[in-house]
């Protein structure tokens, strides 16, 4: 993939299983901001990582999104313009989930 190609092409955000059980345990109003926080901030951006954060450890190779007191893991795939979302949860609780 060209850095033009890169730069110019928009991002699109999936849902594991698990992250898509996590986001129905939500309020409405949680996951709706959790939605609206990757559609207006990171899909649009040229390079998601960006905002997130990489993780080490035995999560190495993920990301997490911060929105405010949760955190949304995910794997971003490259050469698929795809963040793959992994799993959401508060920030207490999330890491020792995985």
């Amino acid at each position: 993939m060209t850095l033009t190609k890169y730069l110019a092409a928009e991002w699109r955000l999936e849902f594991s299983e698990r992250a898509n059980k996590d986001l129905e345990k939500l309020e409405k109003n949680l996951k709706n901001k959790v939605v609206s926080y990757f559609e207006k901030t990171i899909l649009k951006s040229p390079n998601p990582r960006n905002r997130g954060k990489a993780l080490s450890g035995n999560l190495a190779g993920q990301w997490s999104y911060r929105i405010g007191t949760y955190r949304v893991l995910t794997k971003i795939q490259d050469e698929k313009l795809m963040i793959l979302a992994v799993g959401i949860g508060h920030r207490k609780e999330i890491y020792k989930k995985f």
